[in-house]
C-alpha cells in the first residue's frame, strides 16, 4: 500500500476553500470538509450584539411611536432576533402590538415559520422566496403615503427602499445583526494574501458585506490589484446568491451562484464547478488530474508541496513538450537564480506523484511530462 496516498477521495479532495462567513461559518466549513475540501476560515466582518445596537432600538421605538401600514419581513434569524431585542429592552409586546396592526409580508417560508412563533400570522408571501415579488406586490398595491418597515439582515438590498420612496412610501429601516470589521484582522489578512497567491482555489462569500469587506481590506494593504486578478480566473468567487454577489461583480469579477440561494447547493455547486476546472492528462499509462494542491494519480490522491505543483503546472501548460530548466526556476516560488533549485523540487515531486517516470528528465534541456501519444500533447497544446 501507497502510504503517502490519500484513499476515499471526495469531489472536492485537494482543494482549497476559503470561508468569508461570520455566522453560520462551522456549518459551511463542515459541509466542504465532507466532501474532501482543506477550509481556511477568516470572518470578514463581525456582528453587533442586538443587546448592544442603538440603531436597531432607535428603528424599534420609532414603528412603536408612529405605527407602519406595512413590514417586509426578510429572514427568519433577523425576524426573531429583532422580537427577542425588543423583549430584552422591555418592548417587546409594544412591537408586537403594532405588527400585528400592518400588513405583515413575509419573504419565504423559513420567515412565515418565525412570525408565526411569535404569535402572529402573515398577510402574503410569495412561492418564490424573492424579494423583488414582493416589491412588484407593494408597488402594485400603491405606496404613496404609506409608512413601510423594512427588516434588513446585515446587507442592503439595492433599489428596494428607493423603489419604494420613488413610489411615495415613507420607508423604516430595521437593521438587524449589523455587520462591523472584524476586531482582529490577522486572519482576513492571511485569506488576502492566500488570495493574491492562489494557493486557495476559490473563495465563499454568504453575504455583500463580507465580500465588500474583504476587498475593502486588501485596498487598504494594497493588494486590491493581485487579489482581483486572481479572483478574475485563478481562485473562483463562489457566492450563496446574486445580492452577495454586487460588490464582486461591481469589480468585474464573474462570480458562481447556486440556484437556491443556500449553504447546501451552494457547497453541491462547487463540487461541480472546480473538479470542472482541473487539467486531466493521460501520462505513462496513468490518467493525471491537478487539483489545487494535489493530484490525483489514477484513484489515489497525491498531496504535492508547493514548489512541486508550481513546477507540475509549469510542464502542464506545455504538455509533452520539453520545458527548460531557467522557464521553471522562474515558476518556482521565492527562488533565485540557482537551477539546483529545480533539480531538488523536482526530486520532491517525483517522490511525491509515487510515480517517477511521470516526469521525464532531457539532458541539457530539461523536463517534460511523459504523455502516452502525440495526439494528448496536441490535443492539451489546442
Amino acid at each position: 500500500m501507497d502510504e503517502n496516498a490519500v484513499p476515499g477521495t471526495g469531489p472536492l479532495s485537494g482543494f482549497t476553500v476559503g470561508v468569508t462567513a461570520a455566522r453560520r461559518a462551522d456549518e459551511l466549513g463542515t459541509l466542504l470538509r465532507r466532501r474532501g475540501a482543506a477550509v481556511q476560515h477568516a470572518p470578514a466582518l463581525r456582528i453587533v450584539p442586538l443587546a448592544d445596537d442603538s440603531e436597531l432600538l432607535a428603528a424599534t421605538k420609532e414603528l412603536i411611536h408612529s405605527a407602519p401600514d406595512a413590514v417586509v419581513a426578510t429572514t427568519a434569524i433577523g425576524f426573531r432576533g429583532w422580537v427577542e431585542a425588543a423583549d430584552g429592552w422591555g418592548i417587546g409586546e409594544d412591537l408586537l402590538e403594532r405588527l400585528r396592526g400592518a400588513e405583515l409580508l413575509a419573504r419565504g417560508p423559513k420567515v412565515k415559520g418565525a412570525i408565526r412563533a411569535a404569535g402572529l400570522v402573515e398577510s402574503w408571501s410569495p412561492d418564490s422566496e424573492s424579494l423583488a415579488e414582493v416589491l412588484d406586490r407593494l408597488l402594485a398595491e400603491g405606496v404613496a403615503g404609506r409608512r413601510i418597515a423594512l427588516q434588513l439582515h446585515g446587507e442592503p438590498l439595492p433599489g428596494f427602499v428607493e423603489a419604494l420612496q420613488a413610489g411615495g412610501a415613507e420607508v423604516v429601516v430595521v437593521p438587524v445583526y449589523r455587520w462591523l470589521p472584524p476586531l482582529d484582522p490577522a486572519p482576513l489578512d492571511r485569506l488576502i494574501d492566500a488570495v493574491a497567491a492562489r494557493t486557495l482555489d476559490a473563495v465563499t462569500f454568504t453575504s455583500a458585506p463580507a465580500a465588500a469587506s474583504l476587498l475593502g481590506r486588501a485596498d487598504e494593504r494594497g493588494l486590491l490589484p493581485a487579489v482581483l486578478d486572481a479572483l478574475h480566473g485563478a481562485v473562483l468567487a463562489a457566492c450563496v446568491g446574486p445580492v452577495t454577489a454586487l460588490p464582486l461583480q461591481a469589480r468585474g469579477i464573474a462570480t458562481v451562484q447556486p440556484e437556491r440561494f443556500r449553504l447546501g447547493p451552494l457547497v453541491s455547486l462547487l463540487c461541480t464547478e472546480l473538479p470542472a476546472r482541473t487539467r486531466v492528462l493521460s501520462v505513462a499509462g496513468r490518467r493525471l488530474e491537478i487539483r489545487g494542491h494535489a493530484v490525483l494519480v489514477g484513484d489515489a490522491l497525491r498531496p504535492v508541496p508547493p514548489a512541486g505543483m508550481a513546477l507540475l503546472r509549469a510542464l502542464a501548460r506545455r504538455p509533452g513538450w520539453v520545458v527548460p530548466r531557467a522557464e521553471l526556476l522562474r515558476a518556482l516560488p521565492g527562488t533565485g537564480t540557482d537551477e539546483h533549485a529545480v533539480e531538488t523540487a523536482m526530486a520532491r515531486l517525483r517522490t511525491a506523484l509515487g510515480t517517477p517516470n511521470l516526469i521525464q528528465t532531457v539532458v541539457k534541456r530539461g523536463y517534460r511530462l511523459s504523455l502516452d501519444t502525440p495526439t494528448d500533447a496536441a490535443y492539451a497544446q489546442a
